[in-house]
């Protein structure tokens, strides 16, 4: 697929992507290693569930991923939830996100899921813009929590 920046190809990650992901993810705010990474892709790659993708553009290796999820809740019909996108930071604004999220979208119709939902952290007001560009609805506001459980418990 040709874009802006030239030859992108997008395809499932593999485990030898670890360190382009983590990297990528680190870049972001989100650090993780390469071990971090190979051993999440591991369990993941497993699950037919979960699709995570990666854009690689000639000469310039692994600039961009993301990963989505097939969610069923009783509160709503299935849908994919993406779970993350990341575009290296060089590469932004050049359709790679665009490309991503379109194969997200065909991945999730191809699971019979009706909707894609995804979650943005407040603050990134560029990501806002983008995904209300792909024609993607802010529905409400939330607060995230979590609690880290002990293994002893």
């Amino acid at each position: 697929m040709k874009i802006a920046a030239g030859t992108l190809h997008i395809r499932p990650a593999h485990l030898r992507d670890a360190d382009a992901l983590a990297a990528l993810s680190t870049q972001l705010g989100y650090p993780a290693s390469q071990d971090e990474i190979e051993r999440r892709l591991r369990a993941i790659l497993r699950n037919r569930n979960h699709a995570i993708l990666v854009a690689e553009l000639d000469g310039k290796g692994i600039v961009g991923w993301a990963h989505a999820s097939a969610e069923k809740a009783l509160l709503s019909e299935p849908r994919a939830e993406v779970l993350g996108l990341i575009i290296d930071v060089t590469q932004r604004g050049k359709g790679i996100g665009t490309a991503l999220m379109s194969q997200i979208e065909r991945w999730a119709r191809a699971q019979g899921l009706s909707a894609v939902s995804l979650r943005s952290n407040v603050i990134r007001d560029q990501a806002h813009r983008f995904y209300e560009g792909l024609g993607y609805k802010r529905v409400k506001t939330q607060h995230a929590f979590v609690k880290v459980l002990s293994k002893r418990e």
